[in-house]
C-alpha cells in the first residue's frame, strides 16, 4: 500500500541536522488537496486501530513528546522549545532542559533556556564510564574479490551530483535528468584503447554475478585497472547487479564498493 504524504516543504516540523544543529522547518507551500502529513496518517491509522489517543497530528505536540522522551539522555532534547529554535535560529544538541520546564513546557520556557546546547560533542569528555576516548586498532584486509585473469578489473560505484540514492525521487525531475540522464562506464583512455571503445559507445561490464551495459565515458580521472559506475539507474545499466554482498566481519556491511568485473565492447 502506498499512501501520498506532504514533503518537507510542505509541512512543519524540526530537522536536525548533520552538524546536530535542530532547526524549525516552516511550510513554504501549501500541499495539494487530500494530501496528509505523515503525523495524520499515523494518526488516521491509529485511530482505526482503535486507539484514540497518542498520535498527536502537531508537529509541536510531537516535538514536546520528543523532549520528555529524550529528558536526562545521552540524545536529550529537553532544553530546546520552538520559541528557543525561532530565537536563536536553531539549538545545538543534546541539550538538557530543567525538569519543571519539561513538564510544564507551555508556561514558562525560561528554565528551558539555560543550558546553551552542544556546538561540539565530547569537548570535555566522550561518553565512556571514565570519560576517555577508546582507540581500536585496525588491519587492513583485502577485499573480498580481487581482480584475477577471468575478471582483472575492478569496479567501484557511487553516485553523481543530479542523481540521488536509487533515483527514485530525482528521476522525476526532467532538470535533473537532463544533467544527468542514465548510466556510464568510466574508464581510463588505456583501457578504453584495449576495448577498442570509444566515448559514448556501449561497453558490457560482466561480473560473477550479472552484467550490466552502458555508454563508456573516457577520462583520465580514473585509473587504467578501475572502471567506475553510478547506481541511480534500474534496467540494462543497473551496477548493482555486479556488485558483491560479502559482508564486513564486524559492521556487516556489504561490500558494495568493490568487486573485479571484465569489460567487453558491445558489437551492433
Amino acid at each position: 500500500m502506498v499512501l501520498p504524504v506532504t514533503q518537507w516543504a510542505e509541512e512543519t516540523g524540526t530537522t536536525t541536522n548533520l552538524e546536530g544543529r535542530v532547526l524549525l522547518r516552516r511550510r513554504a507551500i501549501t500541499p495539494p488537496e487530500g494530501i496528509r502529513s505523515d503525523l495524520e496518517v499515523l494518526h488516521e491509522l491509529a485511530d482505526r486501530l482503535g486507539v484514540e489517543k497518542g498520535f498527536p497530528t502537531d508537529p509541536e505536540e510531537v516535538f514536546e513528546e520528543l523532549r520528555r522522551a529524550s529528558a536526562g539522555g545521552p540524545a536529550d532534547y529537553s532544553g530546546i522549545t520552538y520559541r528557543r529554535l525561532v530565537e536563536e535560529d536553531g539549538v545545538f544538541w543534546p541539550c538538557p532542559g530543567a525538569a519543571e520546564a519539561v513538564e510544564q513546557p507551555a508556561a514558562d520556557d525560561t528554565t528551558a533556556m539555560a543550558h546553551p546546547g552542544t556546538p561540539r560533542l565530547f569537548l570535555d569528555r566522550f561518553a565512556t564510564p571514565d570519560g576517555r576516548a577508546r582507540f581500536v586498532p585496525v588491519s587492513h584486509r583485502a577485499a573480498a574479490e580481487e581482480p584475477d585473469d577471468e575478471y582483472p578489473v575492478l569496479l567501484t560505484t557511487g553516485r553523481v551530483v543530479a542523481q540521488y540514492q536509487s533515483g527514485a525521487q530525482t528521476r522525476r525531475v526532467a532538470e535533473l535528468n537532463a544533467a544527468a540522464p542514465g548510466p556510464f562506464v568510466e574508464l581510463h583512455p588505456r583501457l578504453a584503447a584495449r576495448l577498442g571503445a570509444a566515448e559514448g559507445d556501449p561497453v558490457a561490464v560482466v561480473s560473477r554475478r550479472g552484467r550490466a551495459v552502458a555508454p563508456a565515458r573516457i577520462t583520465n580521472a580514473i585509473r587504467p585497472d578501475t572502471v567506475f559506475m553510478p547506481f541511480h539507474w534500474p534496467g540494462e545499466g543497473r551496477a548493482n547487479t555486479l556488485t558483491n554482498p560479502a559482508l564486513d566481519p564486524t559492521s556487516r556491511m556489504p561490500e558494495f564498493k568493490a568487486c573485479a568485473v571484465r569489460l567487453e565492447a558491445v558489437r551492433p
